[in-house]
């Protein structure tokens, strides 16, 4: 029987919702002790301090990448795990077929006997931490309690945590509640659980990222997403981009992509040759919540403060500014290190591995030197494009939304749909390629409507309502689009450039919200005319555009039946706007 101990909590926080349910989970865990996080740069400090002491950070090579150190998570604990990911409703239909559901009193009663007494010898540390800007209206908040101080260091550099935090939620006097415990790092005794009808989240068994630093997908998009339907705004998973023209004008676009679909590399767009006079900012690279204002107009907040981006891939050439931003005060993970200790990628292109990312002498042998989900964790502001407008507490006014995937064929290189309820189709019918940021086959295309399939908090069907409900709640909605810069040839080649090109195609997408030029109708959507999308000075001929921007009805009227048995998936909770949109484009290849 454990013995019983009085934990005084009352010197932190006079919230009284807030005492008990600390005090509520001391009891259950039974910590050796309590710290509630200030959030100042000593406390980041004392922590990285004591992870060095402990092993559970490594520092690297303070001369070239200073302020900057590694974790090695368990091998068996290196990215999401969807499988083991619950939504808890209490009608199973609420969770949707999106989500793996179980009754909410089976789980709790799961997760009470995981978290009884998990954090003996530990110290339980208790995060409060805003999501977007202290001051804005359309942030929200939460506590997190974990025992981890990796998390805590994460969510300093990710969220805006601490004093100024737990100010603002006393002054609220509601947050959402999230515990964590990294447990016995056992694979089969691992949950990630929420329970969106109580604003709750109890995560046991890892300290991967994503399953962890529960600010992060767990309460900005599985929880905020149903906070968000309830409320009515949308919890998305988009970066958020601004692209200022020669003339000064400034469109801001959300897009969201699937992960390793380029997301990074496009919030952080450099201008390619020809393009210098055009500025490019970073509001955000993954999350964004999105408002109607008292015009109308969607305006969107980056919910974070920091990235917890993939790391493989990145260079000079890929993402200039992540490169740079990433060679001070970052905490790497699962990353190799070369012969004198400097974090080492694929893809880097300098230095050379010694050790893998478990810390093994490295020979090419057995596999990656760093793992292909590693990751970087770093403030936003050590982004050379950040945008000040990222602290703005109204948030800045989208033009555009834009959806894309990783295809290999069948999407052309950009197409814009017809109006907001096609719009809403087409994020419906996104599907892209799986990636190493979730456990399972690599290469596999899997439908990921919205880029939103591992983070929708609730049943789709009333999702895809909630977006088709904002077009009886304003006029001035954003122009919708689709892009997909992964088509290739017959032989496997790219057929786009990439990377800093795509500008060229945001451009044409700024054009169409801006009503400056025209485009072909086909079926799908609205494609770029011969001569409206700039290839001046690069390697694309008129016969790759023409295959860029080709559309194969055969292969469409194959996506379209394939999209619609998905949908019929959802039952009597399929909006009935989005079965006629469906059938008009079924129609319209047809003919």
């Amino acid at each position: 029987m454990l013995s019983h101990r009085v934990y005084d909590l009352t010197v932190t926080t006079q919230l009284k919702p807030l005492q008990e349910w600390v005090g509520e989970v001391a009891e259950l865990t039974r910590p050796d002790r309590i710290h509630w996080c200030s959030g100042s740069e000593q406390e980041y400090r004392q922590l990285i301090d004591q992870m060095l002491g402990d092993g559970t950070l490594l520092e690297l090579n303070q001369q070239h990448y200073p302020g900057c150190y590694l974790h090695r998570s368990d091998p068996t604990d290196v990215a999401r795990v969807e499988h083991l990911t619950f939504v808890c409703t209490e009608d199973e239909e609420d969770a949707g077929p999106n989500n793996n559901w179980k009754p909410p009193e089976e789980a709790k009663r799961m997760l009470q006997d995981c978290f009884s007494a998990c954090m003996r010898g530990r110290t339980m540390y208790v995060i409060p931490y805003c999501m977007g800007p202290l001051e804005s209206p359309y942030a929200r908040c939460g506590v997190e309690i974990t025992d981890s101080p990796y998390v805590v260091a994460n969510m300093y550099l990710m969220t805006r945590m601490g004093d100024a935090a737990l100010a603002r939620i006393e002054r609220d006097g509601n947050f959402v509640k999230g515990l964590h415990s990294t447990g016995e790092l056992d694979p089969d005794r691992r949950y990630i659980v929420h329970f969106p009808e109580e604003l709750t989240i109890m995560s046991y068994g890892s300290g991967y990222g994503g399953n962890a630093l529960l600010g992060k997908k767990c309460h900005a998009l599985r929880i905020a997403s149903y906070q968000a339907r309830s409320e009515g705004w949308l919890a998305e998973h988009m970066l958020i981009v601004g692209v200022q023209s020669p003339g000064g004008e400034t469109h801001y676009l959300a897009c969201a992509f699937p992960s390793q679909c380029g997301k990074t590399n496009l919030a952080m767009l450099i201008p390619p040759e020809g393009y210098e006079d055009w500025k490019v900012w970073t509001l955000g690279d993954d999350i964004a919540w999105m408002h109607l204002d008292a015009a109308g107009q969607l305006r969107a907040i980056n919910p974070e403060a920091g990235y917890f981006g993939v790391v493989p891939g990145t260079n000079r050439k890929t993402n200039p500014n992540a490169y740079d931003m990433i060679e001070a005060d970052t905490i790497f993970t699962n990353v190799a290190v070369t012969a004198d200790n400097q974090p080492w990628w694929e893809g880097k292109d300098t230095g050379e591995p010694v050790l893998d990312w478990v810390g093994n002498p490295y020979d090419g042998a057995n596999g990656p030197a760093a793992h292909p989900n590693s990751r970087f964790t770093v403030s936003a502001k050590q982004n050379p494009c950040y945008s000040e407008l990222a602290d703005a507490p109204e948030g800045v006014p989208i033009s555009a939304v834009v959806f894309g995937g990783r295809r290999s064929e069948l999407a052309p290189l950009v197409f814009q749909a017809r109006d907001w309820a096609h719009g809403v189709l087409v994020g419906a019918g996104v599907a892209s390629e799986t990636t190493a940021a979730a456990t399972g086959q690599v290469g596999v295309v899997r439908r990921d409507p919205m880029a939103m399939k591992p983070f929708c908090g609730y049943n789709y069907g009333d999702y895809w309502a909630h977006w088709l409900s904002f077009a009886n709640r304003s006029d001035r909605l954003p122009k919708v689009f689709h892009v997909n810069w992964f088509r290739r040839d017959g032989d496997g080649r790219f057929l786009w450039p990439g990377f800093g090109e795509n500008l060229r195609v945001l451009r044409w997408i700024i054009d169409r919200c801006a009503g400056r030029i025209g485009a072909d109708e086909r079926p799908i959507g609205y494609l770029p005319r011969p001569g409206d999308l700039d290839v001046n000075g690069i390697d694309v001929s008129d016969d790759t555009l023409n295959q860029l921007l080709s559309v194969d009805s055969g292969q469409w009227r194959d996506e379209v039946d394939e999209i619609g048995k998905y949908l019929a998936s959802f039952g009597d909770r399929l909006p009935p706007e989005l079965g006629t949109e469906h059938d008009r484009i079924r129609r319209a290849l047809e003919a």
